[in-house]
């Protein structure tokens, strides 16, 4: 497998090279690029993402990768704002930007209670139907997060967290992956979740 055509969509943020380190020690030869021949050509995609969703999208269209995402056939999982992206909208202050539309879910500011937000740091994720995105990964294993926004439970969910309330922690529809946390941040069973994608 490590022939594989792994690609990492350069959606020019910050998080990129990070992503790129973590495959690389799994062993796995990665390329970051956006060019529609290299990603369609790809055998496992990433979309890693950090900041707001509408400098996000902005970023996107203007390397013109909306419609290219929208092309995939092949898995590809997104990261932190790279899942929030898959879905249909996100809310940011007053207004809702319009995103990928691959997870038929809004993304909105977490009702946490009493906690502070943003939701930073380790907590635990509870993979929904022994998932294999999750496999070989310790019941209550931690993972790595930073963010204020989250995509509510639902059917698509393939994983949750809870902080407040619960929410979408990773989710699938189709051949589109994502997780909320930072997986190249989560020490061995971000390592693993990797591995796990890279190898399914």
């Amino acid at each position: 497998m490590s022939d594989a055509k792994i690609v990492i969509i350069d959606t020019g943020c910050a998080n990129v090279s990070s992503v790129r380190f973590a495959i690389e020690r799994l062993g796995y030869d990665v390329t970051i690029s956006r060019d529609p021949d290299v990603v369609l050509a790809a055998d496992k995609l990433f979309l890693p993402g950090v900041g707001t969703a509408s400098e996000a999208m902005k970023n996107l269209e203007e390397r013109d990768l909306i419609s290219l995402v929208r092309e995939v056939k092949q898995p590809l999982l997104g990261i932190c704002l790279g899942m929030q992206l898959l879905g249909k909208s996100s809310q940011e202050g007053k207004e809702q930007v319009n995103c990928l539309g691959h997870v038929d879910a809004d993304t909105s500011l977490m009702e946490t209670g009493e906690l502070p937000l943003p939701h930073m740091g380790w907590n635990t994720v509870t993979p929904v139907n022994n998932h294999p995105l999750f496999k070989d990964i310790p019941e209550n294993s931690y993972f790595y997060f930073v963010h204020s926004y989250a995509m509510p439970v639902g059917d698509y969910t393939i994983g949750q967290c809870d902080y407040g309330k619960p929410f979408t922690a990773a989710v699938q529809s189709g051949n589109y992956y994502g997780v909320q946390f930072h997986p190249e941040r989560s020490s061995k069973a971000g390592a693993q979740l990797i591995k796990n994608f890279l190898e399914m």
